[in-house]
């Protein structure tokens, strides 16, 4: 099974935080990119075990997710 999760930052917090996933019950926040990947490789597996049990029946189960990051930023146009 493939997971999404979508990392947003937060200008005003500044923080990546987990904005959408299918991971259920993911919630999350780091201060850098490098960060929340580190706490995703942690977190993800316990909450897929935790809820979802059915995936580790089998010894062989392997899930993938993928992260995908989102940032605006402004830039000034000198006309």
């Amino acid at each position: 099974m493939n997971f999404k999760i979508d990392v947003h930052w937060d200008d005003e917090a500044r923080v990546w935080y987990v904005e959408d996933s299918n991971v259920p019950g993911l919630a999350a926040e780091a201060s850098t990119v490098e960060a929340m990947q580190a706490l995703l490789r942690v977190r993800v597996p316990e909450l897929l075990e935790l809820n979802m049990p059915q995936l580790f029946e089998s010894r062989q189960s392997r899930s993938s997710y993928e992260i995908v990051t989102h940032r605006r930023q402004d830039v000034a146009v000198a006309c």
